[in-house]
């Protein structure tokens, strides 16, 4: 019960310091993108522009309405995520969006974009074996499930939202001209060939082996003691009896 009052603590903590950091830099991003040149000149290539910050602009904001997710799940459908798979949800906005974005850290850290998708590989495949037992009742007699087939779905589950989130780059990179897919390098020379699709199938590549060490986990596990289940359901309350 104290370990459930600290996690639950903890959460809010991380949360609000995570919606403050977003509202911030949506703040600090409309400014600068008033005063940013609109292209670089040839002596001040790093130098931030205009789509540069609407990158940034976009992100945060798309980060504040992820954000809400879970209290709009709680609130709406009673969903209630464990405190600590949220922990790790807020930390992983927090360094993809404001690390990752507003304080580069995606050019200036080695490898920060894979270490991300790796994570986030292994934190959907998590939330997969969540969805499994919100729509499905694995303690009733009529639930045949599987363990490899909750793990299959969790894989793919965790793989399709991943590819669902490169979708949502490509678009956007085509649309307001950004750089989300890191086709051009920082200095804004476009990469072409091979070389400009490298950072989408990297990610895609890694967001699978992150999903699927964490179906393989979850399988051994649960073959192993079958209760480890009911860590996941994240069903109402009154639905757990």
């Amino acid at each position: 019960m104290q370990t459930d009052r600290q996690f639950k603590r903890a959460t809010r903590i991380i949360s609000l310091f995570l919606f403050l950091s977003l509202l911030f830099s949506v703040v600090y991003c409309i400014v600068r993108l008033v005063d940013a040149p609109a292209e670089a000149e040839a002596t001040a290539a790093d130098v931030k522009v205009k789509s540069d910050y609407l990158l940034m602009l976009i992100q945060c904001v798309l980060g504040l309405v992820v954000w809400s997710l879970p209290s709009l799940l709680k609130r709406r459908f009673s969903v209630r995520l464990p405190n600590l798979f949220l922990i790790l949800y807020f930390i992983f906005l927090y360094c993809a969006i404001y690390l990752g974005e507003v304080r580069n850290y995606y050019y200036t850290v080695p490898h920060w974009d894979t270490i991300l998708h790796g994570f986030s590989g292994v934190m959907l495949g998590t939330l997969g074996f969540s969805v499994v037992l919100l729509f499905n009742d694995y303690r009733a007699k009529s639930f045949h499930l599987s363990p490899a087939f909750i793990a299959l779905f969790s894989f793919c589950f965790a793989v399709t939202l991943g590819v669902l989130w490169e979708v949502y780059e490509f678009t956007f990179d085509g649309v307001l001209g950004l750089n989300m897919q890191k086709f051009m390098l920082a200095d804004k020379t476009q990469l072409v060939g091979r070389a400009a699709l490298t950072d989408t199938m990297k990610d895609l590549i890694v967001d699978m082996i992150g999903a699927g060490v964490m179906s393989l986990v979850g399988l051994v596990i649960m073959n192993k003691k079958p209760e480890w289940l009911l860590n996941f359901d994240v069903r109402p309350a009154a639905e757990k009896v």
